[in-house]
């Protein structure tokens, strides 16, 4: 058979390639093989492995060759019934006992990407050891397209009905029903589409309208991440609302391409970013449903200070990880975690499971605001001043040629300048990228952060600022960007 002349790149969570470039039908063949091998050789024998979709191109098509590809090994392999979200998948390896699991999705990427997501048998992103083996096993190799007939004999799985009750268990409902709150869901024409609004009609909890609620492999013209230049119409619906309780919308929350992430637009169309979610999450996790036991909050290192400031004021450890959340899954699997999440939207509640779950993050972050009877500015406002953390946040993606260009930037940064946009460098890390923490004046503490690191699937330099205002970060970034444009 003729081998397959490129290699498959998996990385922070899975393989993302373009359609029709890389990622076509026959290294989806291999990606597939490469991970029936690995649960061959790793997992135990009996139970099914399970393969999702979202709404891009040709997902279901997608999903029976992966099946079919799984079948061919003697794994019992099974499609979802229609798209879901990543997280129901997640769910649904738990909760039927699977194997593990495959998310044919490239989640925020742009509509030309296809991915190729993996989960571990305890229903979460799966760690960075599996990925690493999958990766090791696809090889320079051929795998032969399956039949027709072998397709069609993919059997298909639903668990919607046991996914909303799961979620039922996490959030209090009597206290949204008395709240008679109203929520907006921007599922960006992804794989949340119907799911947030059909929990609300099971459990007559809330009420839920949708925006952009219609599955469109093209996402209705943006790339499926919900930031603040993707949410352009859902900042226009907000700005007529006040956010009182009835008929009115509390906030509006967008989730991503795959379901597993969330971005807030508050009422007069303001948006409430990933760190002010997180930071909210967090508090009220920890006043309502801390544990007897010393549990602990994980944060990617993109992730604003003050989450590590406050989970600190309220006597709980914390952990620091590269990007991705598959470490953030290391993590909880390792020990008790409260909370865990990344800069990108992605958070993980340690009762429910080991995985990014934005659906289910709308609703806890719903059930704090009604708690608190305070709107969610409010609520973040008040942990500013209890940690002593000021934040006003900015991330740049940078498209640079494909020539090493990131990496070189980068290596520059081993000797920084002495200042970004005249805040001074007072102290490097180098966790994940290079990140410089700014002081306004020699010897004091440092307020601001700058972090540049490069992307592991695109051409891309990412920039990411934190600082006591908006005019700051402007001005460090304004510099950064100076920077990369000369090294």
């Amino acid at each position: 058979m003729e081998p397959q002349s490129e290699s498959l790149v998996f990385g922070t969570d899975g393989w993302r390639d373009v359609f029709a470039d890389r990622f076509t039908f026959a290294n989806l063949r291999r990606a597939a093989r490469a991970y029936g091998e690995h649960l061959l050789e790793r997992s135990a024998a009996g139970s099914p492995v399970l393969v999702g979709y979202d709404t891009r191109f040709m997902g279901r098509r997608f999903a029976l060759e992966v099946a079919a590809v799984l079948r061919s090994l003697d794994l019992d392999a099974l499609v979802s019934r229609d798209y879901l979200p990543t997280p129901a998948l997640s769910f649904a390896v738990k909760h039927l006992g699977a194997r593990g699991g495959v998310m044919l999705t490239a989640s925020h990427n742009p509509p030309q990407y296809g991915g190729f997501k993996l989960k571990g048998a305890y229903g979460g992103t799966a760690t960075d050891d599996i990925y690493r083996d999958v990766e090791r096993r696809v090889g320079q190799r051929t795998v032969p397209a399956p039949t027709a007939a072998e397709r069609d004999a993919v059997g298909d799985f639903d668990v919607r009905k046991q996914y909303y009750e799961a979620l039922a268990q996490l959030v209090d409902l009597d206290a949204l029903r008395r709240a008679d709150a109203t929520l907006v869901h921007d599922p960006m024409g992804g794989a949340g589409c119907g799911w947030l609004r059909g929990f609300a009609t099971a459990t007559r909890a809330l009420r839920v309208e949708e925006t952009r609620g219609r599955p469109d492999p093209l996402f209705h013209g943006v790339n499926p991440e919900p930031i603040p230049g993707n949410l352009l119409t859902t900042q226009e619906l907000m700005q007529s609302s006040s956010g009182r309780a009835g008929s009115d919308p509390v906030f509006a929350v967008a989730t991503d391409g795959d379901g597993d992430r969330l971005g807030v637009v508050l009422p007069g169309g303001e948006y409430f970013n990933s760190h002010q979610i997180f930071a909210v999450l967090l508090s009220h996790l920890e006043r309502t449903r801390r544990p007897a036991a010393a549990a602990g909050v994980v944060k990617t290192f993109t992730v604003s200070r003050i989450v590590e400031r406050l989970a600190r004021a309220r006597g709980l450890p914390v952990v620091e990880t590269p990007v991705g959340f598959k470490y953030i899954v290391d993590a909880m699997l390792a020990g008790d975690v409260i909370i865990g999440g990344e800069e990108s939207g992605g958070i993980g509640v340690g009762m429910h499971l080991p995985e990014r779950d934005g659906l289910a993050n709308a609703l806890l972050l719903l059930e704090a605001v009604v708690s608190a009877g305070e709107p969610l500015a409010e609520i973040f406002a008040a942990l500013e001043r209890e940690t002593g953390w000021q934040h006003a946040y900015r991330r740049v993606d940078l498209q640079l040629a494909g020539d090493g260009s990131k990496e070189r930037v980068l290596a520059q940064l081993a000797d920084p300048p002495a200042s970004f946009g005249g805040w001074g460098v007072a102290s490097v890390e180098d966790l994940d990228g290079v990140k410089l923490n700014l002081s306004r004046h020699e010897g004091a503490e440092p307020t601001a952060w700058l972090l540049l690191r490069a992307s592991g699937t695109e051409p891309v330099l990412r920039l990411y600022c934190e600082a006591p205002s908006t005019a700051a970060v402007k001005q460090i970034l304004a510099a950064a960007e100076a920077f990369v444009a000369v090294a």
